[in-house]
């Protein structure tokens, strides 16, 4: 099977299983929210988001070291070797600090978490071994095997956390608890599945490692922590605001209700982002590939994102009232919802450009924004509230795409036009409205129906402004046909 029918099929299949691996984490999500209530979700995300840290910390950067450096090359059983070594390093030495700061974090929240924190801590390297075994798996095509092993992860997350919360175990600790667990049975999993050929023995490349693992690590753990003091300090400044009634329920409605919601979709994007850095990375010396490559990911999720943004804008109520039962759902979901587009393609974009070696930059961009995040929110929330927190967000991820989709375009030679672009916008806007007009619906069913009906009415709009071409569907009927995409590339990539 020639490349581009692999990536296609690849990415079809790591779509759908993401799919099904997100909509089981939604239902799970909502079933959280049921047991646990707005401030346990609050403190749930407080858990992940020092844990997120954690995790942070101890892959230092070497999960794509791991992809990028077996993407094609020899050599595989020593680069794994030393990716294993830098990253067992680098998280028994987060896993001690989290470890040890537990107790201060669980004062500051009311002496909630510290369980949860010091079962992160334990758990904390096999997490980040399993990062640098998926890593490889990417890498190597293995898309059937990670997406089997990404199911048993799912299954053994949910049923091992039901297990302890109908045990009696703290709601918060049986998450956590339950994640780890199913750490624990991917790893082993992973590790079994990972048959190597024989190579002749070589060095392991340290340097090689190190030379992409530690800067990329170093600006992944200062955007963390940044992002992590962001999550810290949100409950805190929130609560200085007039109009807080619980800041910790505030937080956990918008960051660990809607925001699940809000990206449930992008597993779609999400699997062509993991599919497009290694096979960036094979081409990135030049020729048609790259810019064609680029201009069809930038297109497709932007078509998508529209799509997205427009349906969740409006389908909020709705959403909302079925989902959470909580009419502050469905107002943050359609304050956020016109952001989809750009959250979407700013994935696809991120991964176009670590697949063309621009991590620097990429790390650069995201810290800088991490940092005006931080200080927006410190200056804005005791006087704006949730709607600071809003702004916030909306300009430093705005910001951050402008300046990752700037870098993509000059690495990648892409010509962009913003014709096309305002088009679907506007196309994507009219349906959302006219959509919003129709009855609420409150069965699945009716939902069904309801994203039917907005779906038809979006490719109207979309074909009336030709959006949407004939050259765009023969494209696809060539990518999953017997041509591989570099063909397709030379007859398409001027459209």
């Amino acid at each position: 099977m020639r490349k581009g029918n692999t990536m296609f099929y690849g990415t079809l299949l790591l779509t759908g299983a993401n799919l099904l691996l997100h909509l089981a984490g939604m239902g799970f999500q909502v079933y959280l929210s049921g047991q646990l209530g707005p401030a346990g979700i609050g403190l749930l995300h407080l858990v992940f988001s020092v844990r997120g840290l954690a995790f942070t910390l101890g892959l230092g950067g070497v999960r794509t070291a791991a992809l990028y450096l077996t993407a094609g090359r020899k050599g595989v059983r020593s680069v794994l070797r030393g990716c294993f070594q830098y990253s067992l390093v680098c998280s028994l030495t987060a896993a001690v600090g989290l470890w040890v700061l537990a107790p201060r974090l669980s004062a500051a929240w009311n002496g909630g978490g510290l369980e949860a924190l010091r079962a992160a801590a334990v758990f904390l390297p096999v997490n980040c071994l399993c990062g640098v075994l998926s890593g490889h798996f990417t890498a190597a095509g293995r898309i059937r095997t990670l997406v089997a092993v990404e199911f048993l992860e799912q299954g053994c997350v949910i049923a091992a956390t039901a297990l302890l919360l109908t045990g009696g175990v703290n709601g918060v600790l049986s998450v956590v608890l339950g994640r780890s667990l199913a750490a624990v049975a991917t790893f082993c999993a992973l590790l079994w599945l990972c048959h190597l050929p024989p190579e002749p023995a070589s060095k392991t490349p340290y340097r090689r490692i190190l030379h992409m693992a530690l800067p990329l690590g170093v600006s992944e753990s200062l955007r963390a922590g940044l992002n992590t003091i962001e999550s810290l300090i949100v409950p805190q400044r929130l609560s200085l605001h007039a109009g807080t009634v619980d800041a910790i329920a505030g937080y956990g409605i918008v960051c660990g209700m809607v925001f699940p919601v809000l990206m449930f979709l992008s597993a779609i994007l999400f699997s062509l982002a993991d599919l497009l850095v290694p096979e960036l990375s094979r081409c990135r010396k030049g020729g048609p590939r790259p810019p064609y490559l680029a201009k069809r990911g930038l297109r497709v999720s932007l078509l998508f994102g529209l799509w997205a943004g427009g349906f969740l804008f409006s389908a909020a109520g709705p959403l909302g009232e079925i989902l959470y039962h909580n009419e502050a759902v469905s107002f943050s979901l359609r304050l956020y919802a016109p952001l989809v587009p750009v959250l979407y393609m700013d994935a696809i974009v991120d991964a176009m450009c670590k697949g063309l070696g621009q991590q620097g930059a990429n790390a650069r961009y995201n810290l800088f924004t991490s940092l005006l995040d931080v200080l927006i929110l410190w200056l804005l929330l005791p006087h704006y509230g949730l709607g600071g927190y809003y702004l916030s967000f909306a300009v430093t991820h705005l910001l951050n795409f402008a300046l990752s989709l700037r870098r993509l375009v000059l690495v990648s030679g892409v010509q962009l036009s913003a014709g096309p672009a305002v088009r679907a916008a506007m196309a994507a806007a009219a349906a959302a409205w006219i959509a919003g007009m129709l009855p609420v619906w409150e069965t699945p069913l009716g939902g069904a129906v309801f994203a039917g009906y907005y779906s038809l009415l979006l490719c109207c709009f979309w074909a009336a402004l030709h959006v949407v071409s004939q050259e765009d569907l023969l494209w696809l009927v060539r990518l999953a046909g017997k041509q591989s995409v570099h063909s397709a590339g030379k007859t398409g990539r001027n459209g």
